[in-house]
């Protein structure tokens, strides 16, 4: 046990085990003793304010916070409000803790062949939805993180959560600066971040922010025309003479002319303002036109936003519509298909290193004529190494060896399937020696057997509960004894306990919860950073203006004066 000498809202010694105790377990003694709330306590050591954890899982120990034994505590008294503010703030940086370890631990699943955990795969598209190549699994890792962190800070921002956002948009930021920088050259994701970084300084009305705003925003309209192009000639090409960045160059020119006007550059901001003002207009949609694009069957805000980026043509705007249905769903069944791809690899079990079997190496060399289950086992086994898989299916030993292999695994799940049956059927209630005597009769079809259970005299599931054997028997294959389920290993298989491992290390480590958000805030929508409603800006454009309208009345009476 060890010793704290507590000063402050109660003076004493406490005595603690620093390798248990946690700093809410100590704030909630040190209250108890000074009869006030534990969210008014805070308490300080070495300097330095005790803070409960926040990395989203357990708190961290008082030794591991730097308390060490005869360590002097000091307690001090705060507000309610400013208790509950103070444990508002911590439990926003658990949360933004959680979301970089939940990103972190994605990239990780779907960035590196591995075979993830879940039934899809994250991948990178362009604008035209081709998967995007990189040269390195660094660059790949780093735009997969970062684009996922903005991801969840955009969600974040339409909640109207912007210093969350703020912080989950730096980490994103740090993501993307361990890209190589050629690859960011000619894309548009960072200088879309920086412009959302700075929309959240505007929101949160922190003039603090003045100098770095201003710097971001030059990095932005900067990396925006290396993307897009000169007047975004690029993006004009690449959308068939749409303009689907206009409400993106509208927020960055309110954003420069509000850094403009707080630096004392009046001119500046009315030009940069001006210009913001007519996009505003420009992007009023008309209700009229509104209304025939909804008669079509679409959406309010989808008519809303194809109208915008087509440059309120009720024509092309309809056909902007009809050609992201037929996108979404090629998507979907792109979607459907490579789900059950991830399904069919979990089926030929992990590699040595543990990674997916490569299923496009297997359609080559199923091409040659290979069957392909002899394919992906030669591939899992020569960890997706295609010479060496054709070297052991090519040489009649390995081959004939492999074969073996694959008769023995498919036993192996017979046993299993039948395993899982009878355990279902005990679970009902039924006896289990009736149960193994119906299955070897019953054969595969479940409803079948019940019925057969349910026919026999003296079937009583309800009676039959009571009684059920705790160990697992097997139905016997071929004659050969069989164990339970659980004891079932064939030497070597690849997939052998695989579900026991998935449910185990991959979801009891797993923050699920914050992974299923991050994933559902992965759109896939390639027009979505540019799809911003504009109503908060337009408020804005006519507050500035009317401030550089106030000065300029200023300056004219003082000149007159």
């Amino acid at each position: 046990m060890a010793k704290l000498k507590i000063a402050g809202t109660w003076s004493g010694v406490l005595e603690v085990e620093l390798e248990t105790w946690t700093v809410p377990m100590l704030r909630e003694e040190v209250a108890k003793r000074s009869n006030m709330l534990p969210e008014t306590i805070n308490l300080i050591c070495a300097g330095k304010v005790l803070k409960d954890d926040h990395g989203g899982g357990c708190d961290s120990k008082l030794s591991q916070l730097g308390v060490k034994n005869n360590s002097k505590v000091l307690a001090t008294r705060i507000s309610v409000d400013e208790g509950k503010s103070l444990m508002a703030e911590e439990e926003r940086s658990r949360r933004v803790a959680r979301i970089k370890a939940a990103a972190t631990a994605l990239v990780n699943r779907h960035a590196d062949g591995s075979l993830p955990v879940e039934d899809f795969n994250l991948e990178l598209e362009d604008q035209n939805g081709e998967k995007v190549r990189f040269g390195s699994e660094t660059d790949r890792r780093a735009m997969m993180m970062g684009l996922m962190l903005h991801a969840n800070a955009k969600s974040l921002i339409k909640r109207h959560m912007y210093k969350d956002a703020l912080e989950v948009l730096t980490m994103g930021e740090e993501a993307f600066s361990l890209c190589d920088p050629k690859v960011l050259e000619f894309v548009d994701n960072v200088p879309l971040l920086q412009i959302d970084m700075v929309w959240c300084y505007f929101m949160l009305r922190d003039i603090s922010w003045l100098s770095e705003a201003g710097i971001r925003l030059r990095k932005a309209r900067e990396g925006i025309e290396r993307a897009h192009g000169k007047d975004s000639s690029r993006v004009r090409l690449l959308q068939a003479g749409r303009h689907p960045e206009l409400a993106l160059h509208l927020r960055m020119e309110l954003l420069e002319g509000v850094a403009a006007y707080h630096s004392g550059q009046f001119d500046k901001a009315r030009n940069v303002l001006t210009s913001a003002q007519a996009k505003f207009f420009q992007l009023q949609v008309p209700d009229e036109s509104l209304s025939l694009v909804m008669s079509m069957g679409f959406k309010e805000q989808d008519a809303k936003r194809a109208l915008r980026i087509c440059s309120q043509d009720v024509g092309s705007a309809i056909d902007f519509l009809v050609e992201e249905k037929a996108k979404r769903a090629k998507e979907r069944e792109d979607n459907e298909q490579r789900r059950k791809e991830i399904m069919e690899q979990k089926r030929y079990g992990l590699t040595p290193l543990k990674k997916a079997v490569d299923i496009e190496k297997i359609k080559e060399l199923v091409s040659i004529g290979f069957e392909k289950e002899l394919v992906a086992e030669a591939l899992r086994r020569n960890e997706n190494d295609s010479q060496k898989a054709l070297d052991d299916l090519t040489n009649p030993e390995s081959n004939s060896a492999i074969q073996l292999y694959i008769e023995s695994r498919k036993r192996k799940r017979c046993r299993q399937a039948a395993d899982a049956k009878i355990e279902q059927l005990v679970a009902m209630g039924f006896e289990r020696p009736r149960v193994i005597e119906a299955c070897r009769a019953g054969g595969d079809d479940i409803h079948q057997i019940m019925l057969q259970l349910l026919g026999e005299p003296g079937s009583n599931p309800t009676a039959a509960a009571n009684n059920n054997a705790s160990t697992s028997i097997s139905m016997p294959n071929n004659g050969e004894p069989s164990s339970s389920i659980n004891n079932e290993n064939v030497e070597g298989d690849p997939d052998s306990n695989f579900e026991e491992t998935s449910a185990t290390e991959d979801v009891n480590g797993r923050d699920v919860e914050m992974e299923d958000e991050l994933a559902n805030d992965l759109t896939g929508d390639v027009f979505a950073d540019y799809d911003i409603e504009v109503t908060k800006e337009g408020e804005a454009i006519s507050e500035y203006l009317s401030l550089l309208d106030s000065v300029a009345g200023i300056a004219t009476e003082k000149a007159r004066n």
